[in-house]
């Protein structure tokens, strides 16, 4: 669903839709294994958390052995995941030998933007 931004709004209405000054952006990352099993998979999942929260991030998604699609956003309310966080995140994934490909898509609107 998109929401027309350029509509007048009170201030109100605007955080309670999440447009405008309070639209929160994240991006999409979707990354291919090398032949891996699941007691590798589980300590990488456990690292990838760890260093999404300690950037005051989330993901929701998810995977198997092959594929793991998942989408990261700031942990705050009305927070946005930045272009820093995006590239931190980018370059820790590359620098894991068990991952063969990364993408990591460009910020977009977490609410409307998918």
């Amino acid at each position: 669903m998109k929401i027309d931004q350029n509509v007048k709004r009170s201030r109100r209405l605007r955080k309670k839709l999440y447009v405008n000054e309070y639209t929160i952006y994240g991006f999409e990352v979707s990354l291919s294994f090398k032949e891996i099993d699941e007691s590798v998979l589980d300590p990488f999942l456990d690292e990838i958390v760890d260093f999404v929260e300690s950037r005051n991030l989330m993901i929701a998604g998810g995977g198997g052995l092959d594929v793991f699609d998942t989408f990261v956003s700031s942990s705050d309310r009305y927070g946005s995941a930045s272009e820093e966080d995006r590239l931190a995140l980018s370059n820790w994934l590359k620098e894991k030998s068990l991952i063969k490909n990364v993408e990591v898509g460009e910020l977009v609107d977490a609410n409307y933007g998918l």
